[in-house]
């Protein structure tokens, strides 16, 4: 299990590597590299909102 600390690191380290795709993308000009880096933003998208979830567990039951 991971400590709260290693999550809020990895998420900021993937934080910065959306900038770093965004920037990427706004200069890109070859239709396969933009749909390649669209697909990666979107991973790692993903990847931050179940970071985000993880640090913001809900509380109570879900079958209340």
């Amino acid at each position: 299990m991971r400590t709260e600390l290693q999550i809020k690191r990895k998420r900021n380290e993937l934080l910065q590597q959306t900038k770093d795709l965004q920037t990427r993308l706004a200069d890109v000009m070859e239709d396969g590299e933009a749909e390649r880096l669209k697909r990666r933003l979107e991973e790692t998208e993903g990847m931050i909102l179940l970071l985000d979830w993880v640090l913001n567990e809900p509380i109570g039951s879900y079958h209340a």
